[in-house]
């Protein structure tokens, strides 16, 4: 572990005490040096030193004060993937570190629990270890996929599960202008970059998470420009972490299933579709969203065998979104299953109605279908669907056997 340690006589004396226990201690700078180099955009000798010594860093240890710790300084650390550990010597102190949603230690606290992620005292609760991830897929076009995914995050919670909602789209990333959340947060790509390093952990993991209702949301990529930064193997390595956080995963990922880059480069370089396809590989269930409309159901049937190429044997739950009459006449129920089943093979699947009301108080108010109309039918489609699908409901208890009571039939009276 290499760290580096901002703070005065203090910050000297943790230092040694830190090399004592066998940490690789690369600087000890001034309590404000980190902030002010983050600040100022001029780069001298000896900012550029300290910039070198924290993108190598894996733990920045500094004081919890108004001009040591500061928004820019968190938000740089996010970006080199460096965790950073406050330590506080007065309430006010303890207070910023929560605010910032770093890890907070007492100003004499032994060097063992300063560099110790696991003494951290996390008030949140946590999963239940090794959850399952569900991925929400659908084809091109605009089938509904965030919006379901929103819904199926919070019906799922509703049972007192830790869900986790993450936006692994790396084409249209949606999910915190749907929640109403800022998307200039370390979010997923903050995961992947620690995941990267082997320093992702569940307390990280409730760090730069943002709380919506009772889902903790890992908001998405602010711009397209940054799906680089969205590579399969990190991908892969975050949601494996993810799973020792939370019951459930639900993944938001792109359409597109594509491998073309691979096919005109030979040199082992960034995918496009890289964060979509990690996901799949490693879900343990997709839920493929289809639009009830000729256009939907052509591009699912066609992307149907890509998908299946990519997940292989792992099962497919199929919601057909949108679903009215008259585009597809009077009964789309039967159409959209008749075609399916003839020309993807599936089955068993599940519809939930055009419901455009709905949606929209669901967008106007940054909530989840389920808080923004309670009542409304896509609403209780959503409830069906996680009911049914996603978590079947428990078996009824077997009939307990009655005794018969002999019946009591009426005595003649003797003559």
């Amino acid at each position: 572990m290499r760290v580096v340690v901002a703070g005065g006589a203090r910050g000297r004396a943790l230092a040694e005490d830190l090399r004592m226990e066998g940490v690789e201690v690369i600087a000890v700078v001034a309590a404000t040096a980190p902030a002010a180099v983050v600040a100022d955009a001029t780069v001298d000798a000896a900012a550029a030193g300290l910039v070198a010594a924290l993108s190598s860093a894996d733990v920045l240890v500094v004081d919890a004060d108004r001009a040591a710790l500061t928004a820019a300084l968190v938000a740089a650390c996010d970006r080199f993937g460096v965790r950073i550990v406050a330590r506080c010597t007065r309430a006010s102190d303890q207070r910023l570190a929560e605010r910032f949603g770093v890890r907070a230690v007492d100003a004499d606290a032994p060097a063992r629990e300063v560099i110790d992620p696991a003494a951290g005292d996390s008030t949140r609760p946590v999963g239940r270890g090794r959850g399952r991830v569900i991925v929400v897929w659908g084809a091109a076009g605009s089938p509904g996929r965030t919006t379901l995914a929103i819904g199926l995050a919070a019906e799922l919670a509703r049972d007192g599960r830790r869900v986790a909602l993450v936006d692994a789209d790396s084409h249209a990333p949606s999910v915190a202008l749907a929640t109403g959340l800022a998307d200039e947060g370390p979010g997923f790509a903050a995961a992947c970059r620690q995941a990267a390093r082997g320093a992702l952990s569940v307390d990280e993991l409730e760090r730069i998470s943002l709380p919506h209702g009772g889902v903790s949301v890992l908001t998405g990529i602010n711009r397209p420009g940054r799906w680089p930064e969205l590579s399969v193997e990190r991908v892969q390595a975050a949601l494996t972490v993810c799973r020792d956080w939370a019951d459930d995963v639900v993944v938001d990922v792109a359409a597109s299933l594509e491998l073309d880059e691979e096919i005109v480069s030979d040199l082992d370089g960034p995918r496009r579709n890289a964060a979509t396809l990690g996901a799949l590989r490693v879900a343990d269930l997709v839920v493929a969203v289809v639009a009830a409309d000729p256009v939907g159901i052509s591009r699912f049937v066609r992307a149907h065998s890509e998908l299946r190429a990519v997940i292989g044997a792992t099962p497919v739950r199929i919601l057909v979104n949108k679903t009215r009459p008259g585009v597809l006449g009077l009964d789309p129920r039967t159409q959209v299953r008749r075609a399916i089943e003839r020309y993807a093979g599936a089955g068993e699947m599940w519809f939930a109605p055009a419901d455009a009301r709905a949606v929209d108080a669901a967008l106007l108010s940054a909530q989840p279908v389920l808080r923004a109309a309670g009542r409304s039918a896509l609403t209780a489609a959503i409830r069906r669907f996680v009911g049914e699908a996603l978590e079947p409901p428990p078996p009824p208890p077997s009939p307990r056997r009655r005794r018969r009571r002999p019946s009591r039939r009426p005595v003649a009276p003797r003559v």
